[in-house]
């Protein structure tokens, strides 16, 4: 989910924390549950590499040891390349993990297996009603939640607070009508009101969400349907299309062709849609840039709401083949608990997965501004198929079809029928 939820320069800000070992002497049957050993445990948890700090870690390790006499974890760094397979194969095993952390929107796909162990029952006691939706929503599937959010990272505006200035504008916008005169200000005197570019797809779901649509599906037969020639879809579009045109982005490539932060470091341009990490990213081009920058949240269709956002992020899980569930559980428990919670929000600038804990991020203003747009956060299509769709992406064909004339109904029954065609799981 990782390298398809977010920029690359992101990966360090929304990581995988997985497990996997071969854990202490138990009996073979097959499921966790009848499988409870008695007495000290080893819990194993595979956190993939940049999840975490070093530190983090080692202050978690020692501070779960020491609550839970008898329990020890072994933490096991785990690399990007071929992650998804050998999470399928260690859910299949009967020696799995004790606790995998998973992509949010890859819940889907590994509940489908079979694999990991319904926590519904954990919802309450973890003070679920307070989860982020973005995290939450993908981890329920079929009314049973088999991921429990752990952190979260999502996109904002980050702009230049001298051009902002310069145009008369006192304060950040709060509604789309008033980004966009905003914006048309901002694009004056040889600088770019925003850059954004025509295949930013994340951007454009955000605005679909927020009309009341979706990217797909599911219907009553439990097959899913690509809605992208809807009318919501072509308000969507229609909006996105107005704000792209104030900047000179490419109609015909993403965000990361070219780096959009080397863009916004050229001095020219005074927005840009973004993690807050890529601040760091445009700092780093361009030094002088230092104190100039601010955050917002996405705008809304009103002021009372921001903008719907993609959620990108992390879920726990507990696979059926743990041999430690209830010891698992209390790991999940801890991670998901507000010390932890608190501690990865401050130390990474991740959002915590509960809305009532946004404020320990108020001193950070690029994470407060994504910590308030998190509370209208969303995930990708909960199938287990979604990465078939982003494999070729028609979303992105069908905007740049859209921002270069083509018939915005005609576009969106093609790009339907595509995501149609690569939910069916043929």
């Amino acid at each position: 989910m990782r390298s398809t939820a977010l920029p690359t320069t992101l990966r360090s800000a929304i990581a995988l924390l997985l497990g996997a070992a071969t854990l202490t002497a138990c009996s073979s049957g097959s499921g966790a549950g009848s499988q409870e050993s008695a007495g000290p445990a080893e819990l194993t948890v595979w956190i993939m590499k940049d999840s975490v700090t070093d530190s983090f870690l080692k202050d978690f390790e020692a501070d779960f040891e020491a609550g839970h006499p008898g329990l020890t974890l072994n933490v096991q760094i785990q690399e990007w390349d071929g992650i998804g397979q050998k999470v399928t194969s260690a859910l299949a095993s009967k020696d799995a993990p004790d606790v995998i952390e998973v992509g949010n929107t890859q819940v889907a796909q590994y509940a489908a297996s079979g694999g990991v162990h319904d926590l519904s029952d954990k919802t309450a006691e973890l003070n679920g009603k307070d989860w982020i939706p973005g995290l939450a929503e993908p981890g329920n599937i079929g009314g049973q939640q088999f991921g429990i959010p752990w952190y979260a990272a999502n996109r904002v505006v980050i702009y230049r607070k001298d051009l902002f200035q310069q145009a008369g504008i006192t304060t950040p916008p709060k509604t789309r009508e008033e980004w966009i005169t905003d914006t048309q200000k901002l694009n004056t005197g040889g600088n770019e009101g925003i850059y954004l570019t025509g295949q930013t797809w994340y951007v454009l779901a955000g605005f679909l969400w927020d009309e009341g649509g979706d990217l797909a599906a599911k219907g009553s037969d439990g097959k899913w349907t690509g809605t992208l020639d809807t009318p919501q879809a072509k308000a969507a579009i229609g909006f996105y299309q107005q704000l792209q045109a104030l900047g000179k982005g490419p109609k015909e490539s993403d965000e990361a062709k070219p780096p959009q932060a080397e863009v916004f470091a050229q001095g020219h341009t005074a927005q840009v849609i973004s993690t807050p990490g890529g601040a760091a990213a445009i700092l780093k081009a361009n030094p002088d840039l230092k104190d100039k920058l601010g955050f917002f949240p996405i705008p809304g269709k009103t002021a009372d709401k921001p903008g719907a956002v993609f959620t990108g992020g992390s879920d726990l899980i507990v696979p059926e083949s743990s041999r430690h569930q209830q010891a698992a559980y209390e790991v999940v428990k801890a991670l998901a608990g507000d010390k932890w919670q608190t501690a990865i929000a401050q130390q990474m600038s991740y959002v915590p997965n509960r809305t009532t804990l946004a404020s320990v991020l108020s001193d950070d203003e690029g994470a407060a501004a994504m910590a308030a747009g998190a509370v209208n956060g969303h995930a990708t299509p909960n199938s287990p198929d979604w990465a078939a769709v982003e494999a070729d992406n028609p979303i992105k064909q069908y905007m740049t079809q859209v921002l270069t004339g083509a018939d915005p109904s005609a576009a969106g029954k093609t790009a339907s029928a595509a995501i149609t065609k690569a939910l069916s799981g043929n």
